[in-house]
């Protein structure tokens, strides 16, 4: 069997998209997609993504991560699937679909995606650390020197020794003035330092602004891969209307034998 894909990135978090409208592609085959995912043996990509029919909204969007289990919300990647859904005509340049954490609006203008989050209500304050849940939970940490820290090595460690098997995304902030910081991120699934991770960049900014690292309610995150925004309006400690914004990317489509 021939598989056509697409190939997308945004801010260098990339991903595998299928069209599977027609309910073909095999879910359950995670030997599968994490061959897919393999950048030596396969197309490559952080995750997998699959564009499916839904019955309320204008698409429904399944993710992947690298290792074949389908996973939380992936920020980054559903910003690439509003991209892609825009490529194929699904959308204009509005849109609302359905993903695992449930309902996402989204807008798109030359090349630039804005994706509304989930709300989030709990933002934990730790010894050292904040953890919170932006459609996948995500642990950040300030340090300093971010250019030359350990993220494959620090980020393992507390992604198995705090979080335990379930796991968590591990997220190192360092500040560079009022209302930017740049972060890396050690994803859990790909089980290692990706060029951008969505979720993380919104659970970073909203620890900054909830730690009173910074006032600003649109704030820029610096990653490895490029340039993200994050902005929100705060009510009773509540953080509302967030959304991501960046580029999303078509990189090239392909057939592969499966």
């Amino acid at each position: 069997m021939n598989l056509v894909f697409y190939k997308y990135q945004g801010t260098g978090n990339d991903f595998v998209i299928i069209d599977n409208r027609t309910s073909f592609f095999p879910k359950e085959n995670k030997v599968l997609i994490n061959k897919l995912c393999n950048r030596n043996f396969g197309v490559g990509g952080d995750g997998l993504i699959l564009l499916e029919n839904d019955d309320n909204v204008d698409f429904k969007m399944v993710y992947f991560n690298a290792d074949g289990n389908q996973s939380t919300m992936c920020g980054n990647g559903g910003r690439c699937i509003v991209a892609f859904a825009n490529r194929l005509g699904v959308i204009n340049n509005i849109t609302t679909f359905n993903a695992i954490d449930g309902l996402h609006h989204a807008t798109i203008n030359n090349g630039i995606v804005s994706l509304q989050m989930i709300d989030v209500d709990t933002v934990e304050l730790k010894n050292g650390y904040v953890f919170t849940n932006t459609g996948s939970p995500h642990h950040v940490e300030i340090v300093e020197n971010i250019s030359s820290f350990d993220v494959y090595n620090k980020g393992k460690e507390i992604r198995n020794g705090i979080y335990g098997s379930e796991g968590s995304n591990v997220n190192f902030v360092e500040q560079l003035d009022t209302n930017s910081f740049r972060i890396r991120t050690y994803e859990r699934g790909v089980e290692n330092e990706t060029l951008a991770c969505g979720t993380g960049a919104t659970a970073a900014a909203i620890a900054m602004h909830n730690t009173n690292k910074t006032q600003a309610k649109e704030i820029n995150i610096k990653v490895e891969g490029g340039q993200l925004s994050i902005s929100f309006d705060v009510e009773n400690n509540s953080y509302k209307n967030v959304f991501l914004k960046g580029p999303a990317e078509f990189v090239f489509k392909g057939e592969i034998e499966i």
